[in-house]
């Protein structure tokens, strides 16, 4: 008795992507991965650094700041989606891991102030 294919799922295609992200990542060179993993805490301090002050320097202050940024994620995220169909270049790994950084800087400092 012979097994039959699975169900091509939502699921199984997301997990095969996952898979393929991370075996890629292992298999790109150091200099990749240093570069995309200091892209990332330069985000996070930036965005540490910057949204405390700019904040006091923007007209409107904190919620000024929140939008702006919000406003800058979103056409760089839109520009990425337009730009690059198939595996990003080093430089749109860098950029992005900058993003997260820096939005992840400021979310974790909304949960400090309680806002």
């Amino acid at each position: 008795m012979s097994r039959r294919p699975f169900q091509r799922t939502r699921y199984q295609g997301l997990t095969a992507s996952w898979s393929r992200r991370v075996l890629g990542q292992l298999r790109n060179s150091w200099r990749a991965g240093s570069l995309a993993l200091l892209a990332l805490l330069v985000g996070f301090y930036l965005g540490q650094n910057l949204t405390s002050l700019l904040m006091e320097a923007v007209p409107g202050g904190r919620p000024a700041m929140v939008l702006l940024l919000v406003l800058a994620f979103e056409v760089m995220v839109r520009l990425r989606t337009h730009l690059v169909r198939d595996e990003p270049s080093l430089g749109w790994v860098v950029a992005d891991n900058l993003r997260i950084g820096l939005m992840l800087s400021v979310v974790l400092e909304a949960f400090k102030l309680g806002t």
